[in-house]
């Protein structure tokens, strides 16, 4: 079998893309607002616009895997990237940019659990093992480029290149449109299951947006989730085929292991508004903040080597178990980096991030795929991603929401509640008894 060392590196630099989406364009939030007319507050919907449409569509993605194949998904996802990204970065206005940004945020939905989903059905093993840590190392690296090469954008031709970053994805499209199989069960998508959890998920982020965005916000977004969630319940006893497939969304293993998972982006993204909001009030520029996150770069090299170690010596579980303590370290790091004006303490808050996320979604990924049938991985991995991906949605409205009326640094405290409580529901949970392939 072909080693998976090429096929690897080119998703995790997929998934990189999709992470500068946030990462390069956090840096220049102060040059876009200004530029535009808005206050900070309103420019970080610019993260968390991105954000909601990374996780609410990443299962549609996993349906559409299942049902069509993952080339036919995957080329599309890439190509709403790539557009979404070009629309974003010539938006004459604050409201296109962020259509621009929903459509961006739309397609680099489909590189998590396509791309996961690619190296589950063309390898097994050892060899599944190291490439998922390659994917997840190579993107955490180039995640972590992204404040740098952000700032050295906004330099060289100010805000609008750093937001149009996710459209060098449209190189790799050919060789994907090879690789990727075709043909899938040819099953109907269930488009009101797929609607509710979308305005759920939508009405969580309003409402944790709205201290900074007013009583308005607050009101639509508690409106949303008071509707969306006994919705969503609903439907899936209706449908329990449908959207959110009940087998899936009731195995205890793919919700405890994405929950308590979900804390590493929430505490990324944070950290990823954060640590620039911080560095902005010093007085520096986006290219030194983005100097600044450079050693986490450092992380990716050695992000594979760390998480087929880890599963292979620890486990899914204990490895996740690892991956969010650190990030609660990471969490009380950053904030007091940003209570005592240290630079030092927000680089190793990133730092240490970039080590969880490493291990955190490849470990998540394997006990997803050990605990469902080989029919049910598609839609399972984008389930379990949309609860990964929420976190991040969660953590860049909270620091969004709660930066301008308690300070960064008691933001990421409050944020530290999120990880405590994916530990709590993670070991109070039963051991996987299902053996899990790594």
């Amino acid at each position: 079998m072909r080693s998976p060392g090429r096929t690897a590196a080119l998703l995790g630099l997929l998934f990189g893309l999709a992470g500068t989406g946030t990462s390069a364009a956090t840096v220049v939030l102060p040059e876009l607002a200004s530029e535009l007319g808005v206050g900070p507050s309103t420019a970080a919907w610019t993260i968390s616009v991105y954000a909601v449409m990374l996780a609410v569509a990443t299962p549609l993605h996993g349906r559409l895997a299942d049902a069509y194949g993952l080339r036919g998904p995957l080329v599309v996802g890439l190509s709403a990237m790539v557009g979404g990204s070009v629309v974003a970065a010539l938006a004459p206005t604050f409201p296109v940019l962020l259509a621009g940004r929903v459509v961006q945020g739309f397609g680099g939905a489909s590189v998590p659990v396509l791309a996961t989903a690619l190296i589950s059905t063309l390898w097994s093993g050892p060899q599944r093992s190291s490439a998922l840590g390659r994917l997840a190392g190579i993107a955490a690296a180039f995640s972590a480029l992204g404040p740098l090469l952000g700032g050295a954008l906004e330099e060289i031709g100010g805000w609008r290149l750093a937001i149009a970053v996710p459209a060098l994805g449209v190189v790799s499209l050919p060789w994907l449109a090879r690789r990727a199989p075709a043909g899938g069960t040819g099953e109907r998508i269930d488009r009101v299951g797929a609607l509710f959890v979308a305005a759920t998920a939508a009405g969580l982020v309003l409402l944790l947006q709205s201290p900074s965005s007013g009583p308005v916000t607050a009101m639509i977004g508690a409106v949303m989730l008071a509707v969306g969630v006994p919705a969503v319940a609903i439907w899936v006893r209706r449908r329990p085929t449908g959207f959110l497939p009940r087998v899936v969304v009731t195995n205890p293993v793919v919700l405890r292991s994405a929950f308590a998972t979900a804390a590493i982006p929430a505490a990324w993204f944070a950290l990823l508004i954060g640590v620039p909001l911080t560095a902005a009030e010093w007085g520096w520029s986006p290219f030194e903040i983005g100097l600044l996150l450079l050693p986490a770069v450092a992380v990716g090299i050695v992000a594979p080597w760390l998480s087929r170690t880890a599963l292979g010596r620890l486990g899914p579980r204990r490895t996740i178990v690892t991956g969010v303590g650190i990030a609660v370290v990471a969490m009380l790091t950053g904030a007091a980096g940003a209570a005592l004006d240290s630079p030092v303490l927000l680089a190793f808050a990133v730092l240490a991030l970039n080590t969880a996320f490493g291990i955190g979604q490849p470990a998540m990924i394997s006990a997803v795929d050990g605990a469902v049938d080989a029919a049910e991985r598609g839609i399972a991995l984008g389930i379990a991603s949309l609860v990964f991906l929420a976190g991040a949605s969660i953590g860049a409205a909270l620091v969004g929401g709660l930066a301008e009326v308690t300070g960064i640094a008691v933001a990421l405290c409050v944020l530290v509640a999120l990880p405590v409580m994916g530990l709590t529901v993670l070991l109070l949970g039963p051991r996987q008894r299902t053996p899990v392939r790594v």
